[in-house]
């Protein structure tokens, strides 16, 4: 995972090698907000260059690539070709597989839920919606560290815990200011390249979107939201 970068904790983000790179929202992003959001909640603090470090930085790296690099072939974590991502057991996809889904949190949050039942629906949502949806909800970011490493490369598992705070409206719902976070665990298997060849994820999304509808809705607040400046220019 050499690879000079700006950022403390990610690879392939910026410098030479990424110069032709293509992005997604038209440039790189910056991770200066939920760098920050990440080392004053973060329970662990891994030695440098343990392997604890590494996983957690190439998890990082990879989410990166994945939810802002447009072409393929940029991809320097994975190889494009081979790489497959389950979610709790469900069929693995290829990249074009997931980009068909809308990529992004479309990825991670694909249910079997009947649509009357789906408090955040995939099927009617693209890459764009989800994005736009999930940044306003989490305006300073969705941090992520690595909690456990039970087993290290080439198949790597690891237990992880994503968090926020809900400091932004999401689906009709107002912000809460509160904490917003969701465990789970995760199989990175690699090739001798030591790139990332297959990727497995198992966590309960419920945990995630259950939190964001503790705001009151916006329906129950009736005129008020549309006086409301800071809620009127989030639609």
């Amino acid at each position: 995972m050499a690879s000079s970068s700006s950022d403390s904790y990610r690879s392939y983000l910026d410098g030479e090698g990424e110069k032709n790179t293509e992005w997604k929202f038209g440039a790189p992003p910056s991770y200066d907000l939920v760098n920050k959001l990440f080392e004053q909640g973060r329970t662990k603090i891994w030695p440098s260059g343990s392997l604890e470090e590494s996983v957690q930085n190439l998890v990082k790296t990879w989410e990166m690539e994945m939810f802002h690099k447009a072409n393929f072939d940029d991809y320097k974590s994975v190889d494009p070709k081979n790489y497959t991502l389950s979610l709790n057991g469900r069929k693995a996809l290829t990249l074009e597989e997931t980009r068909k889904l809308g990529g992004g949190y479309n990825s991670f949050l694909q249910t079997s839920l009947p649509e009357n039942l789906r408090i955040y629906n995939p099927a009617e949502e693209n890459a764009d919606s989800s994005h736009v949806a999930f940044t306003t909800a989490f305006p300073r970011g969705f941090a992520l560290e690595v909690l456990q490493v039970y087993s290290g490369p080439p198949v790597i598992v690891y237990k992880f815990r994503h968090w926020g705070y809900m400091e932004g409206p999401f689906k009709g719902h107002a912000p809460t200011g509160e904490l917003v976070e969701f465990f789970g665990v995760s199989i990175f298997q690699l090739d001798e390249q030591s790139k990332i060849v297959k990727v497995e994820f198992f966590f309960d999304r419920g945990e995630l979107l259950g939190a964001l509808l503790k705001g009151e809705s916006f329906a129950a607040v009736g005129d008020s939201v549309a006086a409301c400046p800071f809620l009127k220019n989030t639609g």
